[in-house]
C-alpha cells in the first residue's frame, strides 16, 4: 500500500511538472499545443466539478438518510424480536401444560377424617360445630 502510494504521488509529481514545463513553452513561443486536447480537457474538468457539486449536495443529505434507515431497521428487530418472545410465550405453556400433573386433574374425596370435617365446615354441610369441630 505505501509502495503504491509512493508511486501514485511520484507519477502525480512528474505530470503537474510536465505541465508547467509545457506552460512555459507555449509563453515563450507564443504557440498552444494539441488546442482540440485542451478545450476537451476543460469541458470534461467542468463536467467533474459538476459531479462533485452534486455529489456534495446529496451527502449532505446521507446523514439524514442513514438515520431513518437505520431507526427503520432497529424498529424491524424490535418486532421480530417481540413476535418471538410471543411465540416462546406460548410454546412455554404448552410445555407446562403437557408436563404438568393438574393436566387431567379430578377433585377426589379426602382420605383423612379431619380433612372431610374442614371441608364439611368450610362449605356450610357441617352442622356448627356440633361435631367436635371448632370454627376456622
Amino acid at each position: 500500500m505505501v509502495v503504491f502510494s509512493i508511486a501514485l504521488f511520484t507519477t502525480s509529481l512528474a505530470l503537474v511538472i510536465a505541465l508547467f514545463a509545457c506552460k512555459y513553452i507555449e509563453m515563450r513561443r507564443g504557440i498552444v499545443f494539441v488546442p482540440e486536447w485542451r478545450d476537451r480537457a476543460d469541458e470534461k474538468a467542468r463536467e467533474l466539478k459538476a459531479l462533485a457539486f452534486r455529489a456534495e449536495e446529496r451527502l449532505e443529505r446521507l446523514p439524514a438518510i442513514l438515520f431513518a434507515l437505520i431507526r427503520f431497521g432497529i424498529h424491524g428487530f424490535a418486532l421480530s424480536a417481540a413476535h418471538l418472545a410471543r411465540s416462546l410465550e406460548e410454546k412455554a405453556h404448552q410445555l407446562a401444560d403437557f408436563v404438568s400433573h393438574k393436566r387431567g386433574f379430578e377433585r377426589r374425596e379426602a382420605h383423612s377424617e379431619f380433612l372431610k370435617k374442614v371441608g364439611e365446615v368450610k362449605n356450610g354441610d357441617g352442622r356448627n360445630g356440633t361435631n367436635g369441630v371448632s370454627s376456622l
